[in-house]
């Protein structure tokens, strides 16, 4: 391994993904933007930009379902609550939205268990092509310590998103995959040996896998999917007095540490 590849790039960037000809045209892979790609709905392009291609109007309406079906403007779920903190501090609106979509990549809701949940199936689509049973597959995962996502919800027992995520993919016609029956295979067999439940992520990842997503696709498509509802709670919070959304009085810290804190002493 040398530097070449360093001075390869000093002075410019080979790629086929877009490049702005300022005063001229812009090109994102390989159409015109504002000729070619300009009638397309936001979240189309936003598909197109990642994928290379163009997936259908009807994948375009189911990722926007996603995103529509997510959108809850409850400033106490956690991502909103973080941009409700900012709008009470009087940050901008762009670094409020900034820090609720960073921390909803969390690691028992949100982007990552989504993404978990994509690559699951398709580990399990392998496995039944390989001769196994789907229940083994389910049981080897559970031994290994791995969590299921998808399944269970903290908080609730149920998922109001899922009936009218399946309605809508029956609407544009993709309720017939694999994948997403493989879901709901893995349900049955959770609920009866655990009682677990199901929750949106396994029907929106059975749905993504049999759409044909990459797990990185999948997880940049979602990324901004929860701004819709974040907006409001900033405002919400903003335009009242600062510092006014849920604050804390000293009494109401639980403190159980030592009884004297030497703040002088490294720890």
């Amino acid at each position: 391994m040398n530097h070449k590849h360093l001075l390869d790039t000093e002075n410019r960037w080979v790629t086929t993904k877009g490049k702005a000809f300022l005063s001229d045209r812009v090109v994102m892979h390989g159409k015109n933007l504002h000729t070619e790609l300009g009638d397309y709905e936001w979240l189309h392009l936003y598909l197109f930009s990642i994928l290379g291609r163009d997936p259908g109007k009807n994948v375009a309406k189911m990722l926007s379902h996603y995103w529509v079906a997510s959108s809850y403007p409850d400033a106490a779920i956690w991502p909103n609550h973080v941009t409700a903190l900012a709008g009470t501090v009087r940050s901008t609106a762009s670094l409020a939205l900034m820090a609720g979509l960073s921390v909803s990549e969390a690691s028992i809701y949100g982007r990552r268990p989504e993404v978990r949940a994509l690559d699951f199936f398709y580990r399990a689509g392998q496995w039944c092509d390989g001769g196994g049973a789907l229940t083994e597959f389910v049981e080897k995962e559970k031994s290994a310590g791995r969590i299921l996502y998808g399944y269970g919800r903290p908080m609730a027992n149920s998922d109001e998103r899922i009936p009218h995520t399946l309605d809508k993919a029956k609407e544009l016609g993709l309720d017939k995959g694999r994948h997403l029956k493989i879901a709901f295979e893995v349900y049955e067999h959770l609920k009866e040996k655990y009682d677990y439940s199901i929750n949106v992520a396994a029907v929106h990842a059975g749905l993504a896998a049999d759409m044909g997503f990459t797990c990185q696709e999948y997880q940049l498509l979602l990324t901004p999917g929860f701004v819709a509802g974040m907006a409001p709670c900033y405002q919400d919070a903003r335009d009242r007095p600062e510092g006014s959304f849920f604050p804390v009085r000293c009494s109401s810290v639980v403190y159980d540490g030592p009884a004297k804190r030497d703040w002088n002493t490294p720890r």
